[in-house]
């Protein structure tokens, strides 16, 4: 199997230097045009055998489990030099396009989430020690790709914009708007339109945990009677609203369930009202989520091409009004996450313990390489059921931005400030 590993390597290192430690004490160069720099130490059969037979699953593992550790850089740095060999090539080896192609073909089975199975996936992630996610997030958990309109915001600056600039999109332009807010995490996002914008709005979530946090943050901000959080799967919802707006939560729906999200915003949307979805996507076309990240991180998700997602929304009847990519901000969301884990790493070690730490640590790593290498960004889609629903340029949303509501809303935000 070292043969096999070798040959791997020696293929896919085709930028940067690896310096791979055998379990016999053995050591082996690989190194292709200037690029990242790293050390692999691999410390038993086991690990080698892992690698060659299902490397998008084993890495992980391995690095979980202690059967290979890095020794110069960290697991980032690692995993940038791997990544880096494949850019403009990905599943360039014949085993990883193997892999490939068997999940595609399994990857409606695997997205397969009806309502049980969305509340299970979703338990799995965000059921966590509520206390974990103060640890690496923002002072708002606002766990999404934060928006950086200049590049040297801090998290909760950039945070803060990424909010500003989707209630900007989402037309809020007078007062008491009944606003959906799908997927709404610790209620962040809710808790801003209703405190800022004098919207009326309902969140909904499967994590009893996200739950439970956000009522009691309503309830501390005094909020709880323009703000209602709920414990209900987006396709019960039966009410109707001014606006919609779904945050980091597409990415769990599954891609046999995008008809039936989109038929459920434009039935629970009214005629005059506008909806914005903001989501991860991949630029490259349509594809799987990697093994390792399906199994630990986020059990039925999938960023999906929009050439996967606008057949729904045309076939909803709604309108796509503006859609914007956002590349970048989410590799530097995910560099500020990460650093703040490794800084409060023993805090994290003693919630749970070393292998739960791994795991965060190369889930976190991972996912920022992939936007910085890879073909994945975010998106924000704005959607309404007419054309005249929205402004004709894109002047209001910077407006809204710089803190000046536009047309009736600015004389009704003034008086609900006085």
């Amino acid at each position: 199997m070292q043969a096999v590993l070798d040959a791997i390597f020696r293929r896919l290192i085709t930028i940067g230097r690896m310096d791979v430690v055998w379990p016999d004490g053995s050591q082996t160069v690989y190194a292709g045009q200037d690029g990242p720099v790293s050390t692999l130490r691999l410390h038993d059969q086991r690990t080698i055998r892992r690698l060659v037979l299902n490397p998008s699953l084993g890495l992980g593992e391995a690095y979980m489990s202690g059967g290979l550790s890095v020794e110069n850089g960290s697991i980032y740095n690692l995993l940038d030099l791997m990544i880096a060999g494949t850019e403009g090539s990905p599943n360039s080896h014949p085993m990883l396009k193997l892999r490939g192609r068997l999940a595609a073909i399994g990857r409606r089975v695997a997205q397969y989430n009806p309502a049980g199975r969305s509340r299970r996936n979703v338990a799995h992630h965000y059921d966590l020690n509520g206390r974990l996610y103060s640890l690496f997030l923002d002072r708002d958990r606002q766990y999404s790709c934060a928006y950086f309109p200049h590049g040297d915001e801090t998290l909760e600056e950039a945070q803060a914009a990424k909010k500003r600039h989707i209630a900007a999109k989402l037309c809020l332009n007078r007062p008491d708007l009944r606003v959906l807010d799908i997927g709404c995490g610790w209620g962040g996002m809710a808790l801003t339109l209703a405190r800022d914008f004098g919207a009326q709005v309902t969140g909904i979530t499967l994590s009893q945990e996200q739950l439970t946090e956000a009522r009691a943050r309503a309830e501390a901000e005094g909020l709880q009677h323009r703000v209602k959080f709920e414990l209900l799967d987006y396709r019960a919802i039966r009410e109707s609203f001014d606006r919609v707006v779904s945050v980091g939560m597409f990415e769990h729906v599954g891609i046999g369930h995008y008809r039936a999200f989109f038929d459920t915003v434009a039935g629970c949307l009214a005629p005059d009202g506008v909806a914005l979805i903001h989501a991860i996507g991949r630029s490259d076309g349509p594809g799987s989520t990697n093994a390792w990240m399906r199994k630990y991180i986020f059990p039925g998700g999938y960023a999906p091409a929009l050439s996967e997602v606008l057949p729904g929304v045309e076939r909803s009847g709604l309108m796509a009004t503006d859609l914007e990519i956002l590349r970048l901000h989410y590799a530097e969301t995910l560099r500020h996450w990460r650093r703040r884990f490794a800084a409060n790493r023993d805090a994290i070690t003693a919630l749970y313990d070393e292998r739960f730490c791994r795991m965060f640590e190369f889930y976190l790593a991972g996912s920022e390489i992939t936007f910085r290498r890879s073909g994945h960004m975010v998106w924000q889609l704005q959607l309404a059921h007419q054309h005249g629903m929205v402004p004709l340029t894109r002047d209001y949303i910077a407006q809204v931005e710089a803190g000046e509501p536009v047309g009736p809303m600015a004389e009704a935000t003034s008086s609900l400030r006085r």
